[in-house]
């Protein structure tokens, strides 16, 4: 089954799509580890496409869709912001950031340890993040 919604690139509408992801997933019986890896990863991924690639232009949106089926989890998030290349990026030295008592930087590679396939495209002007999560 398919559910969608579309967001203003506001951070206020993070909790909208928490929210979202949670109401689809509370019919599967997940465990609370594993519903709650994915809506972290979610957030993350929808927080970089609000700041980073919209520069949170309320102006813009973003559009969001979800599908379980086959006990796979599938998000996928569709904008027209700045693309992001993971060709460019390198995973951050996540003990170095403790260290150092950094915030923030470490969401790409949390939400790649989390999921099961992250995959990021642009055609035309659209961007599009992809991710998978085999939920059995």
């Amino acid at each position: 089954m398919k559910h969608a919604i579309r967001i203003s690139c506001s951070r206020r509408n993070l909790k909208t799509v928490r929210d979202f992801v949670a109401g689809v997933l509370a019919a599967y019986k997940l465990s609370d580890i594993l519903q709650n890896q994915i809506i972290l990863a979610v957030d993350e991924i929808v927080a970089n496409l609000i700041i980073h690639s919209n520069h949170e232009d309320e102006s813009k949106h973003l559009d969001i869709r979800v599908t379980i089926d086959d006990d796979e989890f599938r998000f996928e998030a569709e904008d027209d912001g700045q693309s992001f290349s993971p060709a460019a990026y390198q995973d951050p030295d996540i003990q170095e950031h403790i260290r150092m008592g950094k915030k923030g930087g470490v969401g790409i590679a949390l939400v790649n340890r989390i999921m099961d396939q992250v995959e990021f495209a642009t055609i035309g002007n659209r961007n599009f993040c992809r991710l998978r999560k085999r939920l059995a």
